[in-house]
């Protein structure tokens, strides 16, 4: 997908460019900074000392030297002061300059620390918050793999007051799961699907229609087939019709790559992971019963009994479908993230 947030050591990272989070001097320092040169060896740093230091909100190109990646971009983010001396505004052109200089690059693929968020004080959730943001506008108008790397979980933090509401959220209808009857269960709140005995807890991420236990049964291979309802593909491509969005508006809003959308769109009988089906339906804005509907396409279907899940369906009921926003949230969870 074009925006991930992984749990790794960004100096290992097998993309075109990593991200350095650098002071003016780019002599090197503490945290990442000194990680990245360490891991690079001397080269580095002889290369930096020729770039004459780098002003807070932009950023400066080197390779990479030892390095997996072809190079690295030093950029230096501004020290928190409490938010008034344009914090935002410097961190938010550090990742604009980045994202330029790779592009420049022809880099496919680059991967970026949580600038500013280590000894520089910003705020955890404030600094991811200008990440996503900025990498999210960038990726609507380009192509390019970015990755968010988190080193350990520490070093990643999403809103208080969202987390504790998700995590309510979460504790009520995953507790009702294990709790409640199943014939209480069929009888429960119309946000996820009601219960087949497929969407049962040892069944929980595949779906069959109940509906086909009703109808007459075919006569003939023919008639089978003349039964068949719109594939996945064909609804999908359908619903971006009707929403007025071309294929690259949806696909990117989607944090779906080009390539598989492409797949998509050329084979009807093309049958997606459950976490490329649900950021169709955010990108499209599915309501509640479309979101199952297009799901249940895929073979898949809501379930109280699964966190990712019940994360998916905090955000729909709230009427936000920003992917970036849900996949930071996800990540928080540790669940999959949206995309392919």
């Amino acid at each position: 997908m074009p925006l991930q947030i992984v749990r790794n050591d960004i100096t290992k990272m097998n993309v075109d460019a990593i991200v350095n989070a650098a002071n003016e001097s780019l002599l090197g320092g503490g945290g990442v900074d000194g990680c990245i040169h360490r891991a690079a060896g001397p080269g580095l740093l002889r290369a930096c000392q020729k770039l004459g230091g780098c002003p807070t909100g932009s950023a400066k190109i080197t390779r990479a030297y030892r390095l997996p990646c072809k190079y690295v971009i030093h950029a230096v983010g501004p020290r928190w002061q409490g938010g008034g001396h344009q914090e935002q505004e410097h961190l938010t052109s550090c990742y604009r300059t980045a994202l330029k200089l790779a592009q420049e690059h022809h880099c496919g693929s680059i991967a970026f620390p949580l600038i500013s968020s280590g000894i520089y004080g910003y705020p955890k959730d404030q600094a991811l918050r200008v990440a996503v943001d900025t990498i999210s506008e960038f990726l609507l108008k380009n192509d390019m793999n970015v990755y968010i790397v988190i080193f350990d979980k520490k070093a990643y933090q999403i809103s208080a007051r969202l987390f504790t509401d998700i995590k309510e959220y979460i504790d009520d209808h995953y507790a009702a799961e294990h709790s409640d009857s199943y014939a209480d269960r069929m009888r429960s709140t119309p946000m996820f699907i009601r219960e087949s005995p497929s969407s049962r807890p040892e069944n929980q991420n595949r779906y069959m229609p109940d509906y086909a236990l009703a109808s007459a049964a075919p006569h003939s291979l023919d008639d089978a087939l003349a039964q068949m309802d719109e594939s996945f593909s064909e609804m999908l491509l359908r619903k971006i019709d009707e929403s007025g969005m071309n294929d690259a508006q949806c696909y990117k809003k989607a944090n779906i790559d080009r390539k598989l959308f492409s797949k998509i769109r050329s084979d009807k009988h093309y049958r997606p992971s459950k976490p490329t089906a649900l950021a169709f339906a955010i990108a499209l804005e599915l309501s509640v019963d479309e979101t199952r509907e297009l799901l249940m396409k895929a073979g898949f279907a809501l379930s109280r009994s699964s966190k990712f899940d019940i994360i998916i369906a905090y955000f729909i009921e709230r009427g936000n479908y920003n992917i970036f926003e849900i996949n930071e949230a996800l990540f928080a969870f540790d669940q999959s993230l949206l995309g392919a």
